[in-house]
């Protein structure tokens, strides 16, 4: 009786102990998923100076899935539709677009630049890529929703 006793002591000071010390992880948000263009911000090098928000039948769409991205752009002054596809990879701060095909005007421009470096700021829901000069300041960014 005294072995038993002692056993389903032993067993609870072991549960306890394990229970106290969980792991933390560190968690990332997923960029995975379907999002949707809502507005742009222009800075001033690191604060937001103005805000404009999509026009009415603008829209834009990513989709991000295993390592690929793909982009579409409808505006309703240009009969011509935008589109691209390529890899990504993202770091806690950064999101990296390496395109390999697109419409007509992404392939000519893909001629001087394939690889897009963003500033990344991500939450489940929303997302911005931020557009920075030669120096690191913050020239402008997309702004994005969650849609799936």
């Amino acid at each position: 009786m005294k072995k038993i006793i002692g056993l389903i002591a032993l067993l609870l000071i072991l549960v306890s102990a394990a229970s106290t010390n969980t792991l933390k992880t560190d968690y990332m948000h997923t960029i995975e998923g379907t999002w949707e263009l809502e507005s742009f911000y222009n800075y001033d090098g690191q604060q937001v100076i103005d805000t404009v928000p999509t026009t009415d039948g603008y829209r834009q769409v990513k989709m991000y899935y295993n390592g690929k991205i793909m982009w579409s752009r409808y505006v309703p002054v240009d009969k011509v539709g935008r589109f691209g596809y390529g890899t990504y990879h993202i770091t806690e701060d950064r999101l990296v677009e390496t395109l390999e095909y697109g419409d007509n005007e992404m392939i000519q421009a893909m001629d001087t630049m394939r690889i897009f470096t963003f500033e990344l700021m991500l939450s489940d829901d929303k997302f911005s890529q931020i557009s920075l000069d030669e120096e690191g300041n913050r020239t402008f960014s997309e702004n994005y929703k969650r849609i799936d």
